[in-house]
């Protein structure tokens, strides 16, 4: 057989090989060793990586064959990684940061530990949503202007940042901790615990130190009973034995940092010293802006401005202070200069390199103000709920809703912020938009500070200690009542051209009435009425107010004017429709040359170029060119805002000659006339007609004069009918302006804005608004009595109340109670018709009061005032053993017993009896008795006010008087307990239920006190006493607690109310916490309930953006109408749901308590331009909305512009809760609004 050899094949893969390569260094030499393996290098790190090519790799995998592309295998295109379930490990948190550490306290020369002290880390994992520090990070870009609703605010200046101890106190919720007592040894919550503390400890030897009384010191707060003990010094010589020193006593520890305040404060008074009063503090400091500031430019040798003029002296006193970084308080007349303190402050923050903020009350002041700042700084920005521009200037102009909203939302902008200036600060009276002041003053942090520009008011000083107490710095009230233009005021009351010189000084420009001027024109307006008689009757009007008698009175006083070169002139109607109809019946006047109407026509051609064909040929504007053609204009509320403007623009350019406007235009717009003319002095302010307020008279009459071209200035009140009454022009003249008042409201988004803040409380906001200031300025003074208080009731022994007179404490409670029981019933009678009735002559009634104490009288005299009752009356009385009452001696406490109590312990003259007489207050007379005398109550008035002279003096009584006497001391024998009384419910009728439960409780109270036991004890009149004081410091003790606490708060219950219809709603839990329907409503301006309402139902998400924008048109809206008949389905539905929905919230609130109805809930709605608006954002031009409503064409540009607004607040909103689909229809409703001449831009800006 054939032997066969076998062949060995080769591997099929080189690796497999016997053989393995080594790379020799970096050379490249390679050498094979007889060794399986794979290459190796001598290198120390062996071969370097080699990577495939992916993009080779990929286009041979994925596009040479695309057939082995799984398309329909799902197993084969994805892998998954079985992994154990670990639920708990959803559980697992990041721990929180550490907010505090220990630090040793060490002895400067040994290094001994002495202590361990707590200190606040600083940056540990702040964020704008966990800290209101300025140490926070800055937030994202794109939120550092606005903000954003769910960051915290920065921390308002003047409220004292909480400290390790504030955090610690224990909150309602939390449980008691008693600090001074087994805490070491008994944890919270616990019933037993450890006691750790060494048992029987010995005693050192004498002249030996104990080494645990040396390490006492730096025990953390344990509580050996042996820590009183004396401890002996080793100097001593005769081993005197001293206290342990003060520094060695435990920390005194208390449930609250206001009774540990008051525990130190009551234990560092030595009881032997005085009562220190506590110094008065002065944060409003008044400047003398009498004395001249000679020293001005050496204090000042770079001054950050500079003006053509010389500054005035208080303008030169604002601007050393604010040099100083001090807050100032500036109230002048209008067109004094306020304005140049504003612009010193926006160049010192340039100079500083930090931002300004200057808000106003109203948009177009805003646009004029940011014209005149840029020209003036260039550095300019303007912030308004539809324009921006430059936001990143140094200097913002803004509205104070919005700086309110930046606040609230914690804008990066406050950091940089060196002064807010706040001009037209008297507009804080404004009932409805007032309270913003308030807030945007409580909220601004403690490095800003503050400018307040404002008219003369008389509460200056009042308002500025508020906001010094606020913010715990002084404020500096500069108040000047100098005009630069000083101002005559004339009554006219001329109607035709023959009467056109009826012009009567009435107040000159020193400020003397003159009451001849007065009678002038009253005599010349009689006259003409009874020429007006004679020829037309007496019995036809003397004013018929139509506008042909309009038209003659205003062209006679034009005509007037125009011949004593007082033009230009601006006349005040408090009407838009008078306005217009004056302006529109001076057809045939014609004010301006050929080069002004040229002028005025070129003006005109470029502003309105701006706007679309249509536009152009609107009624409004047309009708405005041909007035300001002939020098005539309009401003008021329903004139398109690029039309307003374009009037300002020519009246300050001169152009405009007579200018018919409202009260409007008198709000900080520096546009000076010569002369202003009050249409009347009448105005109605949305509730009722009445006279101009003095403050209001004064705003508008200051836009006569102007400085540097009049010497004085010219106001003229116009008398179409009557001339008004002295007293009248006279109060508003010259009366003093109205003052500061708080406006300040509980609104829903400032609570919820505040309760999603931990370390901010709204009841902190009501406690330093300016409605709690007057109750809230003497907190210190409360705080001393209290200090007081507490030392004097540790100084009293307590009151024995063991064996017999275990019962004292109720005797004294039901004695109380009894005697505020009778008080209520008597006032009760008193106030009551048959009651005062009874109290007639010859009455006899039991007087109390500080001079007589149940003493019978009778009564000679009843006032004929219903307001303020007097009882002129006869008493009993003891004959006085001195004549002069300093000589009587104090008098002795009362110590009342059952029988004083219980009825009326009469008083029975010990003595002679004496007799006098006495005016009675309603409340001196503690009982109206059954009896009544027959006295002349004239003859004893006019006896016993003859004896008072001193040669009468000795003379006896009359006849009358001692019968009466005899009398009344008659009864008081017969009846010691007192002559029956009138019942208040069977005698004189009184059928109210709190009337007959006060005399039911009264019986009760009389049956307790008689069977008392503590009065049978001896020790019972002292113990009394005592327990008397100590009640009285007890009771003045919790009334101080009370001014103190927050349940003192006005506002308090509304607050209380208010929460519960949030939490009613699902706004907050229990707990307080806001849930997401509240943050919600936070980013809301206005309507926050309803908006966040018709969001959650998914009212708004099923309509077009167009729907949407009409519907929501009737919470914008200021004029009221119905919606009309021609409205599509879906949007009448739509505002049948949005009532329904306001329906409800409304009687949530009524259900928690508040006192608005539903009925006016709901009126807040107007859906008049429900049609208008829809109409609009469907496309329609302007010139064809004026068909569909009788509204002014400036109401409806307003409506929309505020509904663009809103728009955008709930587009936000809806990103918020992840809503995208509503979002982007409230994106394109705000577009389809921002169009033509509605959000044309403003003239100011361009």
């Amino acid at each position: 057989m054939m032997e066969t050899e076998r062949l060995v094949l080769l591997p099929p893969d080189p690796l497999d090989l016997p053989l393995r390569a080594l790379e020799l260094g970096c050379t490249g030499r390679w050498e094979l060793l007889n060794v399986p393996g794979a290459p190796e290098s001598t290198l120390p790190h062996g071969l370097p990586p080699c990577a495939p090519d992916l993009q080779k790799e990929a286009e041979q995998l994925f596009l040479s064959s695309p057939a082995w592309l799984p398309l329909h295998g799902v197993e084969h295109s994805a892998r998954k990684w079985q992994r154990k379930m670990d639920p708990w490990a959803l559980l697992n948190t990041l721990g929180a940061p550490v907010p505090s550490d220990l630090q040793a306290q060490r002895h400067p020369t040994t290094g001994q530990i002495l202590g361990y002290k707590e200190v606040l880390l600083e940056n540990t994992n702040l964020s704008a949503t966990t800290s209101l520090s300025l140490r926070r990070p800055l937030g994202p870009i794109s939120q550092s202007l606005w903000g954003n609703p769910t960051q915290y605010p920065f921390w308002p200046g003047g409220m004292d940042e909480p400290t390790i101890t504030d955090l610690s106190t224990r909150e309602e919720a939390e449980e008691e901790i008693d600090f001074e007592k087994d805490l070491l040894t008994v944890p919270p919550g616990f019933k037993k615990g450890v006691d750790f503390a060494p048992k029987d400890r010995p005693a050192p030897a004498l002249g030996l130190l104990s080494l645990s009384h040396l390490l006492e010191p730096l025990d953390l707060g344990g509580d050996y009973e042996d820590e009183s003990e004396a401890v002996e010094q080793p100097c001593s010589p005769k081993g005197d034995t001293v206290s342990a020193s003060p520094c060695s006593a435990p920390l005194a520890r208390a449930s609250s940092l206001e009774d540990l305040v008051l525990k130190e404060a009551s234990t560092a008074v030595s009881p032997s010293e005085p009562p220190k009063t506590p110094p008065q503090e002065r944060w409003a400091i008044s400047v003398d802006v009498t004395s001249p500031v000679g020293d001005f430019y050496r204090l000042i040798p770079q001054p950050a401005f500079q003006w053509a003029f010389e500054p005035d002296v208080f303008q030169k006193q604002a601007i050393l202070h604010l040099e100083r970084h001090d807050s100032v308080f500036v109230a002048a007349h209008t067109s004094a200069g306020k304005t140049v303190v504003a612009e010193y402050a926006i160049a010192l923050a340039q100079k500083h390199m930090t931002r300004t903020i200057y808000t106003s009350p109203i948009k177009a002041l805003s646009n004029q103000k940011f014209r005149d700042f840029r020209n003036t700084f260039g550095d300019v920005g303007l912030l308004t709920g539809d324009v921006q521009l430059h936001p990143e200037a140094s200097c913002l102009i803004m509205t104070t809703e919005i700086l309110r909203s930046m606040l609230y939302s914690g804008s990066d902008v406050i950091r940089d912020l060196e002064w807010v200036i706040f001009d037209e600060v008297h507009y804080i009276n404004d009932a409805e938009r007032g309270v913003v002041w308030e807030e945007v003053l409580i909220m601004l942090p403690d490095h800003v500070s503050i400018i307040l520009l404002s008219a003369t008011v008389p509460n200056a000083l009042e308002f500025a200690d508020w906001i010094g107490r606020l913010k715990h710095r002084q404020i500096y009230v500069i108040s000047t009542v100098t005009r630069p233009v000083p101002l005559e005021h004339y009554l006219f009351t001329g109607n035709s051209p023959k009467t056109q010189g009826e012009l009567f000084l009435l107040l000159d420009s020193r400020g003397a009435f003159h009451t001849k001027g007065y009678y002038a024109a009253v005599e010349a307006k009689k006259e003409r009425m009874s020429k007006h008689a004679q020829t037309f009757g007496a019995k036809q009007p003397t004013h018929q107010g139509g506008p042909a008698q309009d038209r003659g009175v205003y062209l006679s006083l034009l005509a007037s004017l125009r011949t004593r070169a007082q033009l230009p002139v601006v006349v005040f109607t408090f009407s838009r429709g008078r306005c217009d109809e004056q302006a529109s019946g001076l057809t045939s006047l014609d004010l301006t040359t050929s080069s002004e109407k040229s002028e005025i026509h070129l003006f005109l051609q470029r502003c309105l170029a701006r706007l679309r064909g249509s536009d152009r040929q609107l009624p409004q504007v047309l009708h405005m060119s041909e007035l300001l053609h002939r020098g005539l204009g309009v401003h008021h509320s329903g004139i398109l805002p690029i039309l307003k403007e374009i009037v300002e623009m020519l009246f300050s350019r001169g152009l405009v000659k007579v200018l018919f406007a409202t009260e409007t235009f008198a709000m900080g717009v520096n546009m000076p006339a010569r002369t202003v003319v009050f249409d009347s002095m009448r105005k109605h302010d949305g509730s009722t007609f009445r006279d101009l307020l003095p403050g209001e008279y004064v705003q508008m009459a200051g836009r006569a004069g102007r400085r540097g071209l009049d010497p004085t200035g010219t106001v003229i009140l116009l008398c179409k009918g009557r001339v008004p009454e002295m007293a009248d022009l006279h109060r508003m003249m010259m009366g003093k302006p109205s003052q500061l008042q708080s406006q300040f409201r509980l609104t829903y988004t400032m609570i919820l804005n505040l309760l999603r803040v931990d370390a901010l409380r709204v009841e902190d906001m009501m406690k330093r608004s300016f409605s709690e200031f007057p109750s809230r300025k003497d907190s210190k003074a409360h705080e001393q009595a209290l200090v007081e208080l507490n030392k004097r009731l540790g100084a009293l022994e307590e009151p024995d109340t063991t064996g017999q007179l275990v019962d004292l404490p109720e005797y004294y409670s039901w004695g109380e109670e009894l005697m505020e029981t009778q008080n209520l019933v008597q006032r009760c009678i008193i106030e009551s018709v048959n009651g005062l009735k009874s109290l007639s002559v010859g009455r006899v009634v039991v007087v109390k009061n500080q001079e007589h104490h149940s003493a019978l009288g009778v009564i000679l005299q009843v006032s004929s005032n219903s307001t303020s009752r007097v009882f002129t009356t006869l008493i009993l009385c003891d004959k006085p053993v001195s004549e002069h009452p300093q000589e009587r001696g104090p008098a002795t406490p009362h110590v009342p017993y059952p029988d004083d109590l219980v009825g009326f312990k009469l008083l029975l003259p010990e003595g002679p009896c004496d007799h006098t007489v006495a005016k009675l207050q309603p409340g001196d007379v503690a009982a109206i008795t059954t009896k009544v005398l027959r006295v002349n109550g004239e003859k004893i008035l006019e006896d016993f006010s003859k004896r008072q002279q001193p040669k009468f003096k000795k003379d006896p009584p009359s006849a009358a008087v001692t019968s009466a006497v005899q009398e009344l001391l008659r009864l008081a024998q017969a009846y010691p307990a007192g002559p029956p009384t009138l019942d208040p419910v069977n005698d004189l009728q009184l059928k109210d239920v709190s009337v007959v439960e006060a005399g039911l409780r009264v019986r009760k109270l009389e049956e307790l006190i008689r069977g008392v036991q503590c009065v049978h004890s001896p020790r019972f009149p002292a113990q009394y006493q005592k327990l008397r004081e100590w009640m009285h410091i007890q009771k003045e003790m919790e009334r101080l607690h009370f001014l103190l606490s927050d349940q003192s708060l006005l506002l308090l219950p509304e607050y209380h109310q208010r929460v519960e219809v949030l939490r009613s709603l699902g706004y907050v839990d229990e707990a307080g916490t806001v849930k997401l329907a509240g943050r919600v409503a936070c980013a809301m301006s206005s309507h926050e309930l309803l908006l966040t309402e018709l969001m959650f139902d998914n009212a708004l998400s099923t309509l077009r953006p167009e729907e949407i924008a009409a519907l929501l048109s009737g919470l914008v809206c200021q004029s009221s109408g119905d919606p009309g008949e021609q409205l599509p389905s879906t949007l009448k539905q739509g505002v049948e749901r949005i009532r329904a929905v306001a329906t409800r919230i409304g009687e949530v609130q009524v259900a928690c308590g508040l006192n608005q109805t539903v009925e006016e809930f709901v009126g807040e709605l107007n859906f008049g331009l429900v049609e208008v608006v829809y109409e609009w954002a469907r496309g329609m031009p302007f010139s064809e909305l004026a068909g569909l409503s009788g509204t002014p064409e400036g109401l409806v540009v307003r409506c929309i512009q505020r509904l663009a607004e809103m728009c955008r607040s709930l587009r936000g909103a809806a990103r918020l809760v992840g809503e995208p689909v509503l979002g982007a229809k409230m994106e394109t409703a705000a577009t389809l609004l921002r169009r033509d001449i509605v959000f044309a831009a403003s003239l100011y800006t361009q």
